[in-house]
């Protein structure tokens, strides 16, 4: 294994089960982060064979603010999360477009939290969107005491640096990727997540139509890179280290890190997804 996309969306991809298969030959390991649970169910039967991906069940605050998403959906949910240890993505996002729906996104991932507490699997995960609502999110993880239980990673964290803090106290992992780190923030937020702590993702696609294999690639090296000259260390052993951990969060067995880092190329500008 190369390194390892800890939040992809391989759904939203038009050819998500050839970028999965070309994955597999290039050393690529995914974490494809549903957002509805019917696509969970259409992921499993897509990837189940697709050696380095893996499948999580989600339901993302964004369906659920414009009700393409409702209560069935998080009772779908619920019962998946019985037997399926990747969630996500799930979350909050009270950013001013998504705010009206607060309460329900709300009372969704109070339930997806106290389900995965009801229902302690071994290697469970969750990735999961904060916008605007970090503080309510690490209440709600707190409360059920997820972060004793299981692997709960903020994905392009954006919280405040006192968030920050409080998500580091609790035990929180966090993924990091090329348009959070067009940022200022972004980038010292990064310096900052102890290395034991930081994944790599890409949030891709970010726009509709194919994607590659390639691309995911390309994107995660260039995160690598920047990330390597915040911390002053190799790419080499950054990517090492970063890689073994994703690997056994996804029980991605056998792997073997060999980065192959490439210059930092400028990121486009995108919204986390």
């Amino acid at each position: 294994m190369h390194l390892v996309d800890m939040h992809c969306h391989l759904d939203l991809m038009a050819n998500g089960p050839a970028v999965a298969a070309q994955a597999a030959t290039v050393g690529l390991g995914i974490l494809n982060a549903g957002v509805t649970p019917d696509a969970f169910r259409a992921a499993r039967a897509a990837y189940a064979n697709a050696p380095t991906a893996r499948c999580a069940a989600g339901l993302h605050p964004w369906w659920i603010d414009d009700g393409r998403c409702g209560a069935a959906d998080v009772d779908l949910l619920v019962e998946e999360l019985a037997r399926t240890p990747f969630v996500g993505e799930v979350g909050l996002d009270f950013a001013a477009r998504h705010r009206a729906s607060a309460p329900a996104q709300t009372e969704a991932f109070e339930r997806i939290a106290k389900a995965c507490a009801d229902h302690p699997l071994p290697k469970r995960l969750l990735t999961i969107h904060a916008v605007h609502a970090a503080s309510t999110v690490l209440d709600i993880l707190e409360r059920y005491d997820l972060t004793r239980s299981a692997a709960c990673i903020i994905h392009w964290f954006s919280g405040t640096s006192d968030e920050l803090a409080r998500a580091r106290r609790l035990g929180c992992l966090f993924s990091v990727n090329e348009f959070m780190l067009a940022t200022r923030r972004g980038r010292e937020y990064a310096r900052q997540i102890p290395t034991d702590r930081l994944l790599f993702e890409t949030d891709l696609p970010s726009h509709d139509g194919p994607g590659s294999a390639a691309e995911l690639m390309a994107s995660l090296e260039r995160t690598l890179a920047t990330v390597a000259a915040l911390k002053r260390t190799e790419p080499f052993t950054l990517a090492n280290e970063v890689c073994a951990h994703s690997c056994e969060l996804l029980d991605l067995h056998g792997a073997t890190p060999e980065p192959t880092p490439t210059e930092t190329a400028a990121p486009s500008t995108n919204e986390a997804v």
